[in-house]
């Protein structure tokens, strides 16, 4: 029997991962990560998304996320839309920038999901789960807080978390990070 992650709660603080089909190290170019980046500060401005802690790895996204109390989106909405938009900025900026030499090997991979998948017509960029866990109590949150932030180090990026600079570590840390943290 497979376990049905979903947001049962939409002001519970959610652990989220989601990441590229076929796990591609897409996130290796800033123009990339950018475009991530901006649209989480976008759903934090506009949507009453908070983020707790994230960190934006090579293939994958964590995320610690809830919502602000007086907003009538859902986390599921949010996520659907941080997915569809980022999906189809990532792949024109890929199908357009002449300085990466692995467009067409991506571009296969994202047409070959894409196909398989009634919910995509052309391309799909991203697994279709989330993977949603509630997180529970003050230790759950400590806990999941400290592995995101030290997902870099455990993947042999770095050697101290604050030496990454797409995470939330750097804001815990009072250092400015790329995206806006609302713990």
């Amino acid at each position: 029997m497979s376990i049905r992650y979903k947001f049962v709660d939409n002001y519970s603080t959610y652990f989220v991962t989601f990441a590229v089909i076929n796990w591609v190290d897409v996130f290796t170019r800033s123009e990339y990560r950018k475009i991530v980046v901006d649209s989480f500060n976008y759903c934090v401005e506009k949507k009453g998304l908070v983020v707790h802690g994230w960190v934006l790895m090579t293939n994958h996204v964590h995320l610690l996320i809830s919502m602000k109390s007086d907003n009538a989106n859902t986390l599921s909405d949010i996520m659907r839309d941080i997915k569809k938009y980022t999906a189809m900025h990532l792949i024109k900026n890929i199908r357009e920038n002449p300085q990466e030499s692995r467009k067409e090997w991506m571009m296969s991979l994202f047409e070959r999901a894409g196909k398989y998948n009634s919910n995509n017509t052309n391309y799909q960029f991203w697994q279709q789960d989330n993977h949603p866990l509630l997180i529970k109590d003050d230790t759950q949150y400590a806990q999941t807080l400290e592995y995101i932030h030290n997902n870099p180090v455990n993947s042999g990026l770095v050697d101290d978390p604050l030496a990454y600079p797409w995470s939330s570590a750097r804001d815990y840390a009072g250092v400015k990070g790329p995206v806006i943290v609302t713990p």
